[in-house]
């Protein structure tokens, strides 16, 4: 026979009430968590149920035997398939005995046949009958969250969270999952509201509360519960981190604040610690971060929340060699996924020009979001090394074990072909995909920039209007557009018009931004030019960008600014040729 959990019917109860009290690495408020799947399978009795005959019936013997008999047509039906028609037996069978024992058998069942109108039904009986039963209750309050039914539902998880004393605080910190799919936030934090009003004095139901409110986007609300948490339990981290996560979204500044005073307050809080740490990175406080996690190492060398931040950190400031060494000793460490660090370890390999070790590591990033980046790479390698064959076999290889990444793979190999002067061979390969899949939007736009290349640039200018007309939110193909025209110093209305869209989609894009600063220099608006020019720069240091700057400034008669901007660009890309031939072309 097939078998079912029985937590199909009170999983969103039966493993959120059960569970033991958070721990202090307990994911972050908000972070929904996913229910527990139904089974597929029945669940499988060795002996038939054991009925107790309702005292209301006139011949227990002939009862039996019907009950005996309408087991077996059930299960039969079960095992057949026929769902529907088990679920109506067992449902009969369960209204007429009133045993407990076949009403959870006939609520299993009936979950199993997706009748959950039959599964309310049923639970209701079996806490009429049975209303002490913590697993009725749990049934009944588990089908009711499934249904959406939350209306009447706060009587029942009052009681229940009152019948257990020793988990209530475990179990209010659980409440919102039980709510995690309910689409109606604010009926959820009506719901919780009057649940955790019996508990003012418990911490953790102004938490739970906190929670809600967040989710439903009553933010004073929310900020106000978790106030009321910290009052009351001063020395709880879990309520500091909520707090300092619900100000954080109005102001950094104080989030930081409130995490700094808790950990003067409370020095061994090392997740209060960590998350200040991380927020001092956020707002670009290196200097300070760099302090707590130096501190934070000491305390906890071998933690890989510790040690990671703090190679990040290091290559955040340039320290080459502290971050190679903890990245080295983060992967001799036991945590599941270390392709992150293998992934850091591959770039400072590159950059000591040892290619064999960088191939290593980057061998051993699994899929996730380093995967693709790591491909690329070790193709480049590869191609740097004159085995163009070879890299384009490792990306076949990687798109085949991967088809979700077969377009990001046939681009990287367009860009391969590329790089290695054969741009005709990049587009044609491109073009060979777009005549199977005509609106893929990412062979679109690169096969535009391959046209362009190419000076094709009918070709160039179709791919990127049709891409427009594809997606006319995207930024990238109005920049593209507009930038190919101002370059070529044509149809610079049109070109300002494009650029002046795609701003407005993605008003911080430092490219962009150039993109605007190189047509206004087009038009003669140098100071315009400078303007946007140097908000790019601000954002990416990029060698092109570095170079219009130098144009712009050459135009203004400022040649001096425009030499040593291009020697300061200098220092941080010393091998790239485009400034290497602005500084030339600048030199008196």
């Amino acid at each position: 026979m097939k078998a079912i959990k029985s937590t199909l019917l009170c999983a969103a109860l039966a493993l959120v009430l059960g569970t033991p009290a958070l721990a202090a690495g307990e994911p972050t408020p908000g972070k929904q968590e996913k229910p527990a799947k139904p089974a597929k399978r029945a669940p499988k009795r060795s002996a038939l149920l054991p009925v107790v005959p309702h005292p209301d019936a006139t011949d227990s013997k002939e009862l039996t035997g019907q009950v005996v008999y309408q087991v077996l047509l059930a299960e039969v039906a079960l095992q057949r398939g026929r769902t529907d028609f088990a679920s109506q037996a067992y449902a009969d069978l369960a209204v007429r005995t009133r045993d407990p024992a076949v009403l959870e058998r006939a609520i299993e069942v009936a979950g199993y046949a997706r009748r959950f109108d039959r599964v309310l039904q049923l639970a209701r009986l079996w806490v009429q009958i049975e209303p002490e039963s913590k697993r009725a209750q749990q049934v009944l309050v588990g089908v009711m969250v499934m249904s959406n039914q939350l209306d009447d539902l706060a009587p029942q998880l009052i009681s229940m969270l009152q019948a257990d004393k020793d988990a209530l605080p475990a179990n209010l910190l659980a409440l919102n999952r039980m709510f995690a799919r309910s689409p109606n936030r604010q009926s959820v934090l009506q719901l919780i509201v009057k649940v955790t009003a019996p508990f003012p004095d418990l911490a953790e139901a102004h938490y739970a509360v906190a929670v809600a409110a967040n989710a439903a986007n009553e933010h004073e609300r929310a900020e106000a519960e978790a106030r009321r948490a910290r009052v009351l339990r001063p020395d709880w981290e879990i309520g500091a981190l909520l707090q300092a996560q619900l100000q954080a979204r109005e102001s950094p500044t104080e989030a930081i604040a409130t995490l700094q005073e808790f950990v003067e307050k409370y020095p061994n809080a090392r997740d209060a610690q960590l998350h200040l740490a991380r927020a001092l990175v956020g707002e670009k406080r290196y200097a300070e971060a760099k302090v707590l996690f130096e501190q934070l190492l000491l305390a906890y060398p071998n933690h890989p929340d510790v040690v990671f931040p703090v190679a990040i950190l290091a290559l955040q400031e340039n320290d080459r060699t502290l971050a190679e060494a903890q990245l080295k000793h983060l992967v001799t460490l036991d945590f599941p996924d270390k392709s992150a660090p293998y992934y850091y370890l591959g770039q400072l390999a590159e950059e000591r020009q040892n290619s064999d070790e960088a191939l290593a590591y980057y061998r051993q990033v699994g899929l996730g979001e380093h995967f693709l980046p790591a491909q690329i790479r070790s193709a480049g390698i590869l191609l740097r090394q004159g085995k163009l064959d070879d890299a384009r076999a490792q990306l076949h290889q990687a798109a085949a074990t991967n088809p979700q990444l077969s377009i990001q793979m046939l681009i990287a190999e367009a860009a391969l072909l590329r790089d290695a002067k054969q741009t005709e061979a990049a587009l044609a390969l491109l073009e060979t995909a777009l005549e199977e899949q005509t609106d893929q939007p990412e062979l679109l736009y690169e096969s535009a920039l391959l046209a362009e290349k190419l000076e094709r640039t009918e070709l160039m200018e179709s791919r990127l209007r049709k891409l427009i007309e594809l997606q006319p939110d995207s930024a990238q193909a109005y920049n593209a557009l507009g930038y190919s025209y101002a370059d070529r110093n044509t149809r610079l209305p049109e070109a300002r018009q494009l650029i002046e869209q795609a701003l407005k989609l993605a008003p911080n894009d430092p490219f962009i931004l150039d993109s605007m600063g190189w047509v206004l220099y087009r038009q003669g608006d140098l100071e315009g030019a400078m303007t946007h020019l140097q908000r790019a720069y601000a954002q990416r240091q990029d060698p092109e960008i570095a170079v219009h700057i130098a144009e712009v400034l050459w135009s203004m008669e400022r040649k001096d600014e425009a030499q040593g901007s291009l020697r300061e660009a200098l220092k941080k890309h010393p091998e790239n040729k485009e400034l290497q031939e602005a500084l030339k072309r600048f030199s008196p």
